[in-house]
């Protein structure tokens, strides 16, 4: 036999790697700055994918570069300039999400020293495809993609896995992948919350008349077609209800941030506080389960601009419980998740 037959050819060499596992937690996504430039960069790269706005290009494509590209970022820049990070010039769910990681990867090595933990944003930076990549110049040959959104949405969940995969289209050498589902009804998830919700519940010097569990909107059209995102945050609502001992009138389930004139799951968040407050609901609080962390919809939507409505219709107390964020409740939650979808990949406790 010929020994230059067994010689490896020049240029791109496969990357074998060496057995290491990769975790990428990903969220929505942030701006860099509050400026005009930045805020209109962040939502068109949001506003553009087709997953989250469903309405044909040619109708849509106009709309958004003649008129929402136009006027939108300096609002939203505004809304996130009452919320900024100034120490480290960052939006706090930027913030928020680094920590989660750094803390997940710690908890994660103590089970598994080959275990990699990084974290990606799809809209802005840092984005999927790097994440991605850095893990496999790591020498992870597996890994799981963990969309950090407790409801499944085609807007949301979807669409980072579809990001996710087209960069391994990309890709000659692949990694194995696996993607975290939805855990809207995962006992850990669950108790998370109500951990959360009762040491907030404690901490206050009266006791709330009702509490609204507030929920990211989502146009009506994308639940009639089939997404189950609706009755997931229902499912959530029910057995947050039931591990905190309540009834449907002590927690409402509400939903916010619609945008457009589109119809879009109902009942709104901000109708609703402003119709308790009027009926004499005197003292009131909020928590929001479907986000992972605190960002511009919970810290100045929710805190500031909810608050106000509240308060003008006649409210007095109001009061919102903090996201997860990167306490100890999320990070054993996000910790028992991540070691259960990477069973098989790594050793058993």
């Amino acid at each position: 036999m010929d020994p230059a037959s067994n010689t490896r050819p020049q240029g791109e060499r496969p990357t074998i790697g060496n057995g290491r596992i990769g975790v990428l937690i990903v969220n929505l996504g942030t701006p860099e700055a509050t400026g005009y430039w930045p805020m209109r960069r962040y939502l068109k790269e949001f506003l553009s994918d087709r997953r989250v706005i469903e309405t044909p290009r040619i109708l849509w494509w106009p709309i958004l570069n003649g008129i929402v590209l136009t006027t939108r970022p300096r609002r939203s820049g505004q809304a996130y300039d009452k919320i900024w990070n100034r120490e480290l010039d960052e939006s706090p769910l930027k913030t928020i999400t680094r920590a989660q990681c750094h803390a997940l990867a710690a908890r994660l090595a103590e089970r598994d020293d080959r275990i990699v933990v990084d974290w990606a944003m799809r809209y802005g930076l840092p984005p999927i495809n790097a994440g991605l990549r850095r893990l496999r110049e790591q020498g992870c040959n597996r890994i799981l993609v963990f969309p950090l959104y407790p409801q499944y949405s085609a807007a949301t969940t979807a669409t980072v896995n579809d990001v996710a995969f087209a960069e391994l289209m990309r890709m000659r050498a692949q990694p194995a992948i696996r993607t975290v589902p939805p855990y809207y009804d995962d006992p850990s998830y669950i108790s998370a919350l109500a951990g959360s919700l009762r040491s907030h519940l404690e901490g206050l010097a009266t006791q709330p008349d009702v509490v609204v569990a507030s929920f990211h909107g989502l146009p009506q059209e994308y639940v009639d077609k089939g997404d189950p995102y609706y009755d997931q945050c229902h499912e959530t609502a029910r057995l947050l209800r039931r591990a905190m001992g309540w009834d449907e009138q002590r927690l409402l389930v509400t939903f916010q941030s619609r945008f457009g004139r589109a119809e879009w799951l109902k009942p709104y968040t901000d109708d609703t506080v402003a119709a308790l407050a009027r009926d004499g609901t005197r003292r009131l609080a909020i928590i929001t389960p479907g986000f992972a962390a605190d960002c511009v919809e919970t810290l100045e939507e929710i805190a500031l601009g909810t608050a106000e409505v509240f308060r003008q219709n006649g409210g007095e107390s109001f009061s919102v419980v903090p996201c997860l964020n990167d306490s100890p409740r999320s990070i054993a939650m996000l910790y028992e998740i991540a070691a259960r979808e990477l069973s098989g990949w790594i050793a058993h406790a």
